[in-house]
């Protein structure tokens, strides 16, 4: 099938071709990524070119963590996604990362508590996930080390504080991400031709201060149509879980199992795959010498019958079990 790429992705890929540091070879790799259309013809340009953005990310946060301010600005991906938060003074990020996570963030009721990046991993049922608190997006001290952060994130919490106004916060949040070249999306993608667009999550905290309820049913009706919406109370622990699975829902992974011939299923320790992956991708996360000898698989989960012979092209489930035959 051929692949009918449009004009705009050769304009994107002469940017590619004429780009001289990595940071401008992502941005123009994932401006064609998002312009090439999705149908099987693409298939295989589309993998080619995640795997280059994946290699020009890696060579970016390289020369950042080796800059003077790029130690404390570097922030090595664990887990099954990094998520950072992104939020205004006081909204509460740090207080959220310490209540689902073994992280230790500088908790206060003072603005700018939280001077540098800090991870924590996030147990979700059995996989981990990565948070990172950052400084206030308005922090200008903060903002040479932020954008490259922020475009190798996997997606965005805009953390907003339910007892002040959520729409000015909004727009706020909005504006300073724009200024980064960063543009965060909710239930669908964006038609503008921005060059970085993130999946994100709203949260609205303190829900359990005085005002908030009517503050989130304004939010609710303001933004609730593009961008998913979870109110919580990280102070009290209210609506984690549900802020939990959201997350991970919004990620857009699946976890896949192995099962060695005549043995059972190992449940513990999931193969983390995008949404949409093949037995072919999970063969080569595997190891390259099962992709390169792979014969056929066989699937317990979302086949019609358990043990299921599929070919390389079946496209997987959450929580799918494949037996790799070689």
């Amino acid at each position: 099938m051929p692949a009918n790429l449009p004009p705009e992705y050769f304009r994107a890929e002469k940017r590619f071709r004429q780009a001289k540091t990595p940071e401008e070879k992502v941005e123009a790799l994932e401006a064609m990524l998002s312009i090439m259309p999705k149908h099987k013809g693409t298939d295989k340009l589309r993998a080619l070119v995640r795997s280059k953005i994946a290699k020009f990310s890696e060579e970016s946060q390289r020369k950042l963590a080796t800059g003077r301010r790029g130690d404390a600005y570097y922030v090595k991906k664990e887990g099954a996604g990094q998520v950072i938060l992104v939020g205004l003074p006081n909204a509460g990020k740090s207080q959220l990362v310490a209540a689902v996570t073994e992280a230790s963030p500088n908790v206060a009721d003072y603005p700018f508590s939280t001077q540098s990046p800090t991870p924590g991993m996030m147990n979700f049922e059995n996989i981990q996930i990565q948070l990172v608190d950052i400084p206030p997006i308005i922090d200008r001290s903060a903002r040479p080390g932020l954008p490259n952060l922020l475009r190798d994130a996997n997606m965005l919490l805009l953390v907003l504080d339910l007892s002040q106004d959520p729409e000015i916060q909004m727009e706020t949040l909005f504006e300073e991400l724009e200024k980064l070249k960063i543009k965060p999306v909710g239930r669908k993608e964006s038609t503008e031709q921005w060059i970085h667009q993130k999946k994100a999550v709203v949260v609205g905290n303190k829900d359990d201060v005085e005002g908030s309820g009517e503050n989130y049913s304004k939010l609710e009706s303001q933004y609730g149509a593009e961008f998913p919406i979870v109110s919580i109370s990280a102070k009290e622990g209210a609506g984690l879980e549900v802020l939990k699975r959201e997350i991970y829902r919004r990620l857009e992974i699946i976890r896949v199992y192995t099962k060695a011939p005549g043995r059972k299923a190992d449940l513990e320790k999931p193969v983390i795959l995008k949404r949409g992956s093949t037995v072919d991708d999970f063969a080569q996360a595997i190891h390259k010498d099962f992709h390169a000898k792979l014969k056929f698989a066989q699937l317990w989960g979302s086949g019609k019958f358990d043990g299921q012979k599929v070919k390389r092209e079946h496209i997987l489930e959450d929580g799918d079990v494949l037996e790799l035959r070689i």
